[in-house]
């Protein structure tokens, strides 16, 4: 995708998002610091517990591995203007030249880009609503040019949990969902019924759209424009359930067009503004519903970056 595309795909996103009503007002009443505490920068992750974790570990029965990321490179469709650049240079060795005595000679990267691309983690730092961000901080308070001063990604521990992934995509009896269509509380219910996979807490949930597998490749500019995802109910339900992080097969979790006009990434909001619960995004479902891995171990060890407040990520399934 060229420069060129991107401006225009960023622009036609401003105006999309920009339409119909912004009156959603969710921190209308007095922000009260969470269960945690009014110094908390982890949120949802002071549910990973020694106990849990070796609970966890017990859904690993076959040893089976799966990445949880997708690969990326310069033409990944992506949100906005995002974008990634990688140039691969040999220091001091132009020409021919040999900078060590005995001929030892590397590559090295250089990255040029943004952390919100392809597989990625959203961090509590991430989404707030008019200035008003996780645990009551306003924006101006933590958020610098150079990164924020709290809730930087490299404050997430290590997320390990019992995973869980909802085949919402064979419950429809479709080969994907199509964008806007609405996961809602009964079809979550439903699902985690049919496949025994309750949601618990101190869970990693996955949806499974096919969106990812149907669309990325075959239409970019549809897959990045547009996507199903959860409900506004689905979102309180999840975060009722007292889960870690909520992801899907989507580059938004939350489902483009918005289910009401002007409310733009409502599960956002209530996920990680008011709760405190991390988003996995474009998570690569189709290994795991393929192999009927519908429960598994997660892991995840978020890149330790001070200040940043996404991550391009690959959890890894244990199953």
């Amino acid at each position: 995708m060229g420069r060129k595309s991107r401006i225009l795909k960023a622009a036609a996103l401003v105006v999309f998002f920009s339409v119909g009503p912004l009156n959603h007002n969710l921190y209308a009443g007095e922000c009260k610091p969470v269960k945690w505490g009014a110094d908390d920068e982890i949120g949802a992750a002071n549910l990973v517990t020694p106990k849990s974790v070796l609970l966890a570990s017990q859904l690993i029965k076959k040893g089976k591995t799966q990445h949880l990321g997708i690969i990326i490179d310069k033409d990944t469709p992506a949100f906005g203007p995002r974008s990634l650049n990688l140039q691969i240079v040999q220091p001091a060795q132009e020409w021919g030249r040999e900078a060590f005595a005995n001929g030892f000679n590397y590559n090295d990267d250089i990255f040029q880009g943004w952390f919100g691309i392809g597989s990625q983690l959203d961090g509590l730092g991430h989404v707030g609503q008019h200035q008003v961000f996780y645990n009551c901080l306003k924006g101006p308070e933590f958020v610098t040019t150079t990164g924020v001063t709290k809730m930087g990604i490299e404050k997430v521990p290590p997320i390990v949990a019992r995973g869980i992934v909802l085949d919402m995509a064979a419950f429809h009896g479709v080969e994907y969902m199509t964008a806007g269509q609405l996961i809602t509380v009964e079809d979550v219910e439903a699902v985690a019924k049919k496949q025994g996979t309750p949601i618990r807490e101190g869970d990693v949930v996955l949806f499974h759209t096919g969106w990812t597998d149907a669309m990325m490749a075959q239409d970019p500019k549809t897959w990045g424009s547009s996507e199903p995802g959860i409900s506004e109910a689905t979102a309180r339900y999840l975060a009722q359930k007292n889960v870690v992080a909520v992801g899907a097969d989507t580059w938004g979790v939350d489902p483009v067009p918005p289910e009401v006009e002007g409310n733009i990434f409502a599960g956002h909001i209530t996920l990680l503004l008011h709760h405190g619960i991390y988003l996995l995004e474009t998570m690569n479902t189709g290994v795991l519903v393929r192999d009927n891995a519908h429960e598994f171990f997660f892991v995840l060890g978020v890149p330790r970056v001070r200040g940043a407040v996404q991550a391009m990520i690959d959890p890894i399934a244990i199953y």
